[in-house]
């Protein structure tokens, strides 16, 4: 595997990438129909970007359930309202399912965090910080290895945010979107390198 990626970043070098957010379409999933059409959809891909993302909670020893599992494709994101729909089976097959390449950063407490939900047996999801390191980076959050691998910044400003709000803004589905979005792009940036 020839190394092709700065160890790591600063915060200077970050400031001076152009700041990029995931522009296709976004589909916020909230009820029946929309889920069998996202099913379908990602259930046709090979490879799909992941993350989810929970309400913080700012209570010691208090922790929220995940709010949101965002999964991804070039084009569109798919935002499931987890807090609203829980967890269906059609994802659910989607996500143990070893021949659909599911990368993301961090994604152990996102697993368990989904598997708290309903129990699945995890199939296809590859941990990018894990092949961050074996490529000889240093740094490992989803925003430093956008920075390092794709050479553009993405915003972290809704990360704090309510994911269980009734309605969510779109600076929050922008958000979620581009974190899944973001995930993929390494993760075929690593690839081809």
């Amino acid at each position: 595997m020839n190394n092709m990626f700065k160890e790591s970043i600063s915060k200077e070098e970050m400031t001076d990438l152009p700041l990029k957010w995931f522009e296709g379409n976004i589909l916020l999933v909230d009820d029946v129909e929309k889920i069998n059409y996202a099913a379908t959809v990602l259930a046709g891909q090979s490879v799909i970007g992941f993350d989810t993302e929970t309400r913080p909670s700012f209570k010691k020893g208090v922790v929220n359930k995940v709010a949101l599992l965002q999964l991804s494709t070039k084009k569109q994101a798919f935002l499931f309202r987890l807090n609203k729909i829980g967890l269906p089976k059609e994802i659910i097959d989607i996500l143990a399912n070893p021949g659909i390449i599911k990368p993301g950063v961090a994604i152990r407490d996102d697993i368990k965090g989904l598997q708290s939900l309903y129990y699945f047996k995890p199939g296809g999801f590859i941990e990018l910080q894990d092949y961050a390191k074996e490529l000889g980076i240093q740094n490992f959050s989803l925003k430093k290895l956008a920075a390092i691998a794709l050479g553009f910044r993405i915003s972290k400003s809704q990360q704090l945010s309510n994911w269980e709000a009734d309605v969510l803004t779109e600076a929050q589905e922008i958000y979620a979107a581009t974190d899944a979005w973001t995930a993929l792009e390494i993760f075929e940036n690593f690839s081809n390198n």
